[in-house]
């Protein structure tokens, strides 16, 4: 009888945990018309176009990194997000920035982590202006065979206490436990266009699920 108890306690304990940390209803970030929930340069540098948030320019070189990003901060959450990167001069990169804060000098750029993207950099995770360096990068090969260059790809991020997951057109890329205890597990999600080339970078159908 007691064994019997105890058991129904441990599964009741186990279910109630698995509730606590299961995802909510995902939510679109973007409405794909107006820039509402986002904040950033939406006069030159990001516009909205055919349903997408498209950041960078074909003909001229992108100046400086730039970066769109949500309104409001997340901590644990699955996003999904479609990305098309297009470029024909210099150096070509977009990410999705999460747990990030802005810079206030210069106040165009972010820190915290980045979803990378672009050659030599895809779907691996970089840590933007505060360790500056990439923290895991994926099998360059596993690259070469999932990826859409120059077309819609799509792009997801888990980020669930210090584990941090990449996932390039339904493929892991990454898989990453933070081990420093001072780095913050909470911040905006942000849109990059990385500075230095003539580039264009488009996202659309992004969703957001928050981890409970």
């Amino acid at each position: 009888m007691k064994v019997s108890l105890i058991s129904t306690l441990i599964g009741c304990a186990l279910l109630v945990g698995f509730i606590a940390r299961s995802p909510q209803k995902a939510v679109r970030l973007f409405d794909g018309k107006t820039f509402r929930g986002w904040e950033g340069d939406t006069l030159k540098t990001w516009r909205i176009r055919d349903g997408a948030l498209v950041g960078g320019s074909l003909t001229e070189a992108v100046p400086h990194n730039d970066f769109l990003c949500t309104t409001r901060p997340y901590a644990n959450f699955i996003l999904r997000v479609k990305f098309k990167l297009l470029g024909t001069d210099g150096f070509i990169n977009t990410g999705v920035q999460f747990r990030s804060k802005r810079l206030t000098n210069p106040a165009y750029e972010m820190t915290g982590y980045q979803a990378d993207l672009g050659k030599g950099y895809w779907a691996s995770l970089y840590d933007e202006s505060r360790r500056n360096k990439t923290l895991v990068a994926p099998d360059s090969m596993l690259i070469k065979k999932i990826l859409k260059p120059n077309d819609w790809n799509d792009y997801e991020i888990r980020a669930e206490n210090r584990r941090i997951r990449l996932y390039l057109n339904g493929k892991q890329t990454v898989d990453y436990t933070e081990p420093d205890q001072t780095i913050p597990q909470e911040g905006l999600i942000g849109l990059q266009i990385h500075g230095g080339g003539k580039a264009e970078v488009h996202y659309k159908d992004l969703f957001l699920e928050e981890l409970r």
